[in-house]
């Protein structure tokens, strides 16, 4: 019985590890295939779209009010019964009682159906400064787009590498622990032989807790790390990525600071974008200024009416007529309504251009920080690298001169600290001049 309860016990052990493992899903992603699967399932991306929708709906509304507008109506309608019109005409014998001569026959039913259509001829210039507006605003929204894109890539760049430093990071962590407790288990040994004391074990030992609490937080870090990068691909935060990419010190070459700010001005989506709602608002005060002019439209209407009311003598008959006309609107007074109506558009305009002007400035101010940033995280590259192999060189004579009794214990332990710190100041520059790098992209543009 006993045998068997423990069998249930492993085989429900593993069905559950099994199951949890399934649930697990494991992904090998490039930077590439992360910056797709993260566009695919952006929502942030799907509802920019949707505004772009919008306004292009809204373009094609306005548009089509400069278009005949065609109507149709129709209506029936019961009258209450009343008398025909009629009048008395004397018979022709004498004697005789007149006859009743109906002039107009009483008709309850009614039928009407109207066909008319609509042209609008001037309106003071309202139809085609609207529809520039909207145009304008298109283009805004398609700005605004890329611009969402753009940084959504950033994001998932930034989170990418991110996560490559914390296993990097998490990588120096399991070496520096597995060297200390080598020189631990070699300090053990020299205790044995009377070559060290109880304190150098107790050092060494020290410095292994510290080695173990850096492990575990690096750890921490990728488990962070992970879900970071899962949120940004829209993906589950228990999904598993492995990196397909790597990074090596690979450093491109970009024009001078001069020429970058001249591309950030010219690519920057958002500064696009402003520049569009700038002129849509200045069209829109073109729009404001049409309540100053009349509104002319040419009118025609096609009637098939029983009975035609224009027709006499009226008959239970269809009946068609026509009619075409030109009519002209003139508000002449709106206690002010027009002006308030421009001086707010005039306003908006003004509010655009600073707003303009402020993004300017600081497209200008982001890329040089980003370019500094890059020249900087260039530098720091090389300079990291001979510090890896400098430390790698200085604990190799370390433990050397340790082992013939030359170095104490605590300068051996400070070796092997350093060639740890060394390897995690080198893969923190690789990592801080790739995301410098997709900053300074991002900050002239050239990311969409």
């Amino acid at each position: 019985m006993v045998n068997a309860s423990r069998i249930v016990t492993v085989i429900t052990l593993l069905a559950v590890l099994s199951t949890s493992g399934a649930a697990q899903e494991k992904r090998v992603l490039t930077v590439e295939e992360a910056i797709q699967v993260g566009i695919q399932n952006s929502k942030v991306l799907r509802l920019s779209r949707s505004r772009v929708d919008y306004a292009d709906a809204k373009s094609g509304e306005i548009n089509s009010s400069r278009l005949p507008l065609l109507k149709f109506a129709g209506a029936y309608n019961r009258l209450s019964e009343v008398p025909a019109f009629a009048v008395d005409v004397p018979g022709v014998i004498p004697g005789a009682s007149p006859n009743k001569f109906v002039l107009s026959p009483s008709v309850l039913n009614n039928y009407n159906l109207r066909l008319s259509v609509q042209q609008p001829l001037f309106t003071g210039f309202r139809l085609d400064a609207s529809a520039a507006a909207a145009d304008y605003t298109v283009e805004a929204t398609n700005q605004e787009f890329k611009e969402d894109r753009g940084g959504l890539i950033y994001n998932i760049k930034s989170a990418y590498w991110n996560l490559f430093r914390a296993i990097e990071f998490n990588k120096v962590a399991d070496e520096n622990v597995e060297t200390i407790k080598s020189h631990l288990k070699d300090v053990r040994n020299l205790l044995d032989q009377g070559m060290a004391t109880n304190n150098d074990i107790l050092t060494a030992e020290l410095r292994l807790s510290d080695a173990q609490l850096k492990q575990i937080n690096a750890k921490n870090g990728v488990r962070l790390s992970m879900v970071g990068l899962d949120y940004n691909l829209g993906i589950p935060l228990s999904t598993e990525v492995e990196l397909a990419s790597s990074l090596g010190h690979d450093p491109g070459s970009y024009a001078n600071l001069d020429s970058l700010i001249g591309m950030a001005m010219e690519a920057r989506p958002e500064l696009r974008a402003m520049e569009a709602r700038v002129k849509a608002t200045e069209a829109g005060v073109t729009a404001a200024k049409a309540g100053w002019w009349p509104q002319l439209y040419l009118t025609g209407n096609y009637y098939s009416a029983r009975p035609n009311q224009r027709i006499l003598p009226t008959t239970d008959t269809f009946r068609d007529t026509w009619d075409v006309g030109v009519s002209v609107t003139l508000d002449l007074w709106n206690w002010g309504t027009t002006l308030h109506q421009v001086d707010q558009a005039q306003a908006q305009v003004a509010q655009n251009r600073e707003a303009f002007g402020q993004m300017q400035d600081g497209v200008t101010l982001e890329t040089t920080q980003s370019y500094l940033n890059l020249e900087q995280a260039k530098e720091r590259i090389e300079v990291s690298r001979r510090g890896v192999a400098q430390a790698e060189e200085n604990y190799r004579v370390s433990n050397r001169r340790y082992n013939e009794g030359l170095v104490i214990n605590s300068d051996m332990l400070d070796a092997a600290v350093a060639v740890a710190q060394a390897k995690v100041t080198y893969t923190q520059a690789l990592v801080d001049y790739e995301l410098a790098k997709a900053n300074l992209e991002r900050a002239i543009g050239s990311i969409n």
